[in-house]
């Protein structure tokens, strides 16, 4: 199979997590006799620093004329910590979502066997935990209308969200609750937002389109609750923009490490695959970061983009296989821990031997 990669290592630790899945993903490659290009494009900080745009529209040209997008993170302490900056990192994000119709966000929230002691929640909890989290990615409060009046003594952001963006995602969500185990959750916050309202008015409207699907309503304070209380009583968890950023990274947690959790974004055009975490800046260049999530957000792009299940597979059994042998980093134990490019080039090596 031929296929083009768009690589955006972005900022932070993001180059040395992507060089770790460009090595694993090449592996693949080459056992499977695949061919594919890579096309490297900058965006975020670095971006800025080089164009003065986060999201410059080569970058995006990359992106379009792409099967996939391998993305690392963005973010920078300087921009963090500068709340007049007029140009900002996650502006070059946000564009990069909008732009390529990337509508949908989707989060796997699993344990792994051999880290269920790593979990701050008891085992018993989290033991055999396995859902899905669909977050909509291209509207809501970080896409309305924003500004300041008063001198800038008031501050607004608006939440918008119309008919069409509330049902695609309900669609995406009620399709993948059919390939799982047809329970499905919409979170929102119906008895104070008007835009709550309104996703819960069309869930209600869709709901008997699925009859085998359990279709259940959640107030997103209880949700947040009930991650915690009990993770293993959701299957497939839809709801909007902002909630959806805050309650996936809640449920990061799960596994014992927000290093080990990979996404896709897909929609109208490329889909995106990379890690929840952010850049972490304070490991920037120290070869300490867990390349993991990067990692298996490859196997997700094999899956989910080129419909290459076996792949994917394989990806996911030399994760799970360095995970037993405890051949993890210092997030997930400090004791002999290993290196960022010590850890992909051992699942690298699984790969080359199975």
């Amino acid at each position: 199979m031929k296929k083009n990669i768009a690589v955006l290592a972005g900022d932070g630790i993001g180059p040395e997590i992507i060089n770790e899945a460009l090595k694993v993903v090449k592996a693949i490659e080459k056992k499977f006799n695949h061919c594919f290009s890579y096309t490297e494009a900058i965006v975020g900080a670095s971006a800025i620093d080089t164009v003065g745009d986060p999201y410059p529209e080569e970058t995006h040209k990359v992106c379009m004329e792409a099967d996939a997008v391998l993305f690392g993170a963005i973010g920078h302490p300087k921009f963090d910590n500068d709340p007049t900056a007029k140009v900002r990192p996650e502006q070059g994000l946000l564009r990069m979502r909008k732009q390529l119709g990337l509508y949908a966000n989707i989060r796997p929230v699993e344990t792994f066997a051999s880290l269920v002691h790593k979990s701050p929640l008891r085992k018993e909890l989290v033991e055999g935990a396995n859902f899905m989290c669909i977050r909509e990615l291209t509207g809501g409060i970080y896409f309305g209308e924003k500004g300041r009046a008063d001198n800038g003594d008031t501050a607004f952001d608006t939440c918008t969200y119309s008919r069409v963006e509330i049902e695609r995602i309900l669609k995406l969500a009620y399709e993948y609750a059919m390939k799982r185990n047809k329970k499905l959750t919409i979170v929102d916050k119906a008895n104070v937002l008007e835009t709550s309202r309104l996703w819960r008015q069309v869930g209600q409207e869709m709901a008997p389109k699925y009859p085998e699907v359990d279709t259940q309503y959640m107030f997103v304070d209880n949700a947040a609750m009930q991650i915690i209380q009990w993770p293993k009583n959701f299957d497939v968890m839809v709801t909007e923009n902002m909630f959806g950023d805050i309650l996936t990274d809640e449920a990061s947690v799960i596994t014992g490490s927000m290093g080990l959790l990979p996404s896709a974004s897909i929609g109208l055009h490329t889909s995106v695959f990379e890690p929840i975490h952010g850049s972490y800046p304070q490991a920037a260049g120290k070869n300490i970061a867990n390349p993991l999530a990067t990692i298996l957000s490859a196997a997700m792009m094999f899956e989910y983009a080129f419909a290459l299940m076996d792949e994917g597979a394989l990806i996911r059994k030399a994760v799970e296989a360095s995970l037993e042998q405890g051949f993890v980093t210092e997030d997930i134990s400090k004791e002999n821990a290993k290196s960022t490019s010590e850890v992909g080039d051992w699942i690298v090596q699984y790969i080359i031997n199975a």
